[in-house]
């Protein structure tokens, strides 16, 4: 017997469980399925979870702020609902953006201003007295330690730093999936776990529902592609909707390095995330007093596309698999170890090596597609998980609107931020049919 929905909401990760939250909450009744055993063990598990406010456009810096308000009132988000697993925390540690060639720091101040984000100019002295294991010398253009040039002493000092309070990251992004996920189930949302979707139907370009890999049909008028790396798969199998979106999305291989804090420095509770363009890095606190560090997508590094199903399942080629390479691990530790001279760089590697789901300019897609009733929340990977629950509300406010007859693709809805009072998010911003946005960073910064 088939089992019929009102939305199937394919991932349940950091993305998929909050959407549900809020279809659930305006009555809808939802079920999110997914490849994985539990809510947020797929990519989201891999996430650094950094909540930060700069980004490179307007709409981005508007939706992160609104978004660091969900994250420093989590149990309120959550409607009090309690978890058996616990909460996730939200450590606020605070954002310091070095003003570097690395980053358009200019018009991320811009958008602060407009959009009314806290922050505080620093200066150098500022951010060595904030976190005295650094210097502040310009080491731009960003480089690998096989380039000759690599050590060659610093001749300039950079401008310093912006500042934004309200920053920092949360402690375990997993169980933040987990907890929104206990939190659609008070609204009578339904998950299903360890089942692959491998089609969705259609009639009359109106979607049916999908089909699982055991034959489970599971019907709905409302079909929502939430499937992180595996998102542009999920489209192949909806009628037009690949086709019809002119930004696409795929899958990239990204590594994450752990690196112990220099003796004396207790950088897990003084620490602070920092986005450091001029070494083409970011990094914030990690357990057992770690240096966690991400590569902020520079030139230099370079950039490997894969199958998720090959990744994921140990068969992809060697080097593109979810072990950690050598030659990051130095580049990302070293250019780390400028910054901080006093650094100590194991020679084993530790870290986390996962995949984003990258449109083609990182910003991502949240729309309706082609296909009736098909929506997509997708290309999220790498710096929407702080976006999460602000996507949640927004995407459930998009699908209401559209199915009560909204020409969304003419008339683009209208988000009006819960937060940041009299601003509204114009969602034809996140588009399928918009044109590549080039004052994009065309990185993990978006």
């Amino acid at each position: 017997m088939t089992k019929k929905y009102d939305a199937i909401i394919i991932g349940a990760g950091a993305i998929g469980t909050p959407i549900s939250y809020e279809l659930s909450k305006m009555g809808y009744k939802t079920l999110n399925v997914d490849k994985r055993h539990d809510a947020g063990e797929g990519s989201t598990a891999g996430s650094c979870a950094i909540v930060r406010a700069h980004y490179s456009t307007e709409d981005g810096v508007a939706t992160a702020y609104e978004g660091m308000k969900y994250w420093l009132d989590w149990e309120k988000y959550l409607g009090g609902v309690k978890d058996e697993k616990g909460l996730s925390k939200y450590m606020n540690t605070g954002s310091i953006l070095i003003k570097s060639q690395g980053h358009d720091w200019r018009k991320v101040q811009r958008h602060y201003d407009a959009v009314g984000v806290e922050y505080e100019e620093w200066t150098n002295e500022d951010v060595i007295r904030h976190v005295p294991v650094v210097n502040m010398y310009e080491y731009w253009p960003v480089k690998r330690p096989e380039d000759p040039t690599f050590f060659d002493p610093p001749t300039n000092e950079l401008e310093g730093a912006i500042f934004c309070p309200e920053g920092g990251y949360v402690n375990d992004p997993a169980l933040s999936s987990h907890n929104t996920m206990r939190a659609a189930e008070n609204y009578g949302a339904e998950f299903m776990f360890n089942v692959k979707v491998v089609d969705i139907r259609s009639e009359n370009n109106k979607v049916q529902g999908i089909t699982l890999e055991d034959g489970s049909r599971l019907d709905a008028d409302i079909v929502i592609n939430c499937g992180g790396p595996h998102s542009f798969k999920v489209n192949q199998m909806a009628d037009g909707v690949f086709e019809g979106c002119n930004i696409k999305t795929k899958a990239l291989r990204h590594e994450v390095m752990h690196c112990p804090s220099p003796q004396g420095y207790d950088y897990l509770n003084d620490g602070y995330h920092m986005s450091d363009g001029d070494i083409g890095c970011y990094y914030r606190p990690e357990v057992g007093n770690y240096f966690l560090i991400g590569s902020e997508d520079p030139d230099c590094d370079p950039q490997e596309w894969v199958d998720p199903d090959e990744f994921y399942s140990g068969k992809g080629e060697p080097g593109r698999n979810n072990q950690l390479t050598k030659a990051q691990w130095k580049a990302q530790c070293y250019r780390l170890g400028r910054r901080i001279e006093s650094l100590q760089v194991p020679e084993q590697p530790k870290g986390v090596v996962d995949l984003y789901d990258c449109s083609d300019d990182w910003i991502p897609i949240y729309d309706k597609s082609d296909l009736d009733g098909f929506y997509m929340a997708v290309g999220t990977s790498g710096n929407q998980y702080k976006n999460a629950p602000v996507v949640g509300r927004m995407m459930a406010e998009l699908v209401d609107a559209v199915e009560k007859g909204l020409d969304h693709d003419n008339q683009p809805f209208q988000y009006e931020l819960k937060y940041i009072a009299g601003r509204k998010i114009d969602m034809g911003f996140y588009s399928r049919k918009r044109e590549i946005n080039y004052d994009s960073s065309f990185s993990v910064n978006g």
